[in-house]
């Protein structure tokens, strides 16, 4: 018998481990969703004495860099070292401190440096804990995990909704509620989820060199699809409430993150329903098809809409779509993965799905709207949905259906 087959088979994780899991997951959207959708361009405005697309822009832009070049650079450290949880907790307290720090710039210039050091930390808490979920979960669990880690952005948009709720919170206490719920949710995990690594999640698979290329083209199609939607999704997630203001002269901020919290918790019964399905019947790919293609129809919704009534009508279409797309696919991308001792450091790669549009949005949207308007810019990010379900309709045969 060899080394490998002395490792058991890896078994389903309990439901308390996946519930505290997902909440962990769900602390890094609350750590950055008030920030970037709501408190961030607010703090820009008062700095500015008004919106500023420009501003707002090299932020996002340049925080991207950082939180880029940070996720894979921890995720290679967490590899070497074979551990996740105490970068977990480091990477907490630092991304806590750095964001109170924010809520005290006086300049943009000052905002600028300080939101860079917070995507360096947060990712430093980031990075480790979604590679610790594919040392834990097996593929026949990868369905329903996606559709519990749809509970992330549900959770950040409904902190974004209470830190911005009028009389609730002073203005200046707002970042350190937000420090204060994100510490509540990952802290449980990281201290019960001693011992949850599994072995044979952490061995590399047997795989005939011949068949090495078909597995990168897999990878690469995922990679690439997630990045089509997450140009649309991110486009609209920084530019929400201004693209609001813009059909509705004065639209409240509380608002914006009202609707972010409204499709976002539709968002996860739909996601846990389709992930159940897909472990059921071991079609890992298909909701991911489905939920692009829905997108893609949400956002021609917005394109053609010229009242707030059917522009928030196809807003919640393509968020709802895009919030299940998302999740089930950063759980299935663990499936494709084909090394495990190098798991942190390919989902730093996969991570520019995320970071790259923060990078190339702000800029094609500063070039496109104020042209344009609004409206070519939603036909753009149609046509990237579409084109993301027809790369990933090629693998629903290819990608493996089973652990």
């Amino acid at each position: 018998m060899t080394a490998r087959d002395a490792i058991t088979t890896p078994h389903r994780q309990p439901r308390w481990f996946l519930t505290l899991f997902a909440l962990a997951a769900a602390g890094g959207a609350v750590a950055y969703v008030p920030l970037l959708t709501v408190l961030l361009p607010q703090r820009i405005a008062d700095l500015q004495g008004g919106e500023d697309v420009a501003a707002l822009a090299k932020v996002i832009f340049l925080g991207a860099v950082a939180a880029s070049i940070a996720n894979i650079g921890v995720g290679i450290l967490s590899d070497r070292s074979r551990t996740r949880r105490p970068f977990i907790l480091v990477g907490l307290i630092a991304s806590n401190l750095a964001l109170i720090a924010i809520g005290g710039a006086s300049s943009v210039a000052e905002i600028i440096g300080l939101v860079m050091v917070w995507q360096v930390t947060l990712n430093l808490m980031l990075s480790p804990l979604m590679a610790w979920a594919g040392d834990c979960f097996p593929d026949q669990q990868k369905g329903v995990l996606g559709g519990a880690l749809a509970l992330s952005p549900a959770l950040g948009a409904i902190a974004g909704s209470l830190v911005t709720q009028a009389g609730l919170i002073a203005p200046g206490a707002r970042l350190e509620l937000v420090a204060i719920i994100v510490t509540g949710l990952v802290l449980p995990a990281v201290a019960l989820g001693k011992g949850k690594v599994q072995p044979s999640l952490m061995l590399a698979a047997d795989r005939p060199a011949t068949r090495e290329p078909l597995r990168e083209r897999v990878v690469l199609r995922m990679w690439t699809a997630r990045l089509l939607v997450q140009v649309a999704e991110g486009g609209m997630f920084a530019f929400l409430l201004y693209w609001l203001r813009s059909l509705s002269l004065g639209y409240p901020e509380n608002g914006a993150a009202n609707i972010f919290s409204i499709v976002l918790i539709c968002s996860v019964p739909l996601s846990l329903m389709l992930g159940r399905w897909s472990d059921r019947h071991h079609r890992p790919i298909v909701p991911l098809v489905a939920t692009a293609v829905v997108c893609a129809c949400g956002m021609l919704l917005m394109a053609a809409a010229d009242d707030l009534r059917a522009a928030i009508t196809g807003y919640v279409m393509f968020a709802v779509a895009a919030a299940i797309f998302l999740a089930l696919h950063s759980s299935q991308t663990l499936r494709v993965l084909p090394a495990p001792q190098h798991r942190a450091r390919d989902l730093g790669m996969f991570n520019l799905t995320n970071t790259v549009p923060g990078m190339v949005m702000p800029w094609l949207t500063v070039l496109l709207v104020p042209r344009f308007g609004y409206d070519a810019l939603f036909v753009l990010f149609a046509v990237l949905s579409l084109t993301s379900a027809a790369m990933l309709a090629a693998l629903i045969r290819r990608v493996p259906r089973r652990a």
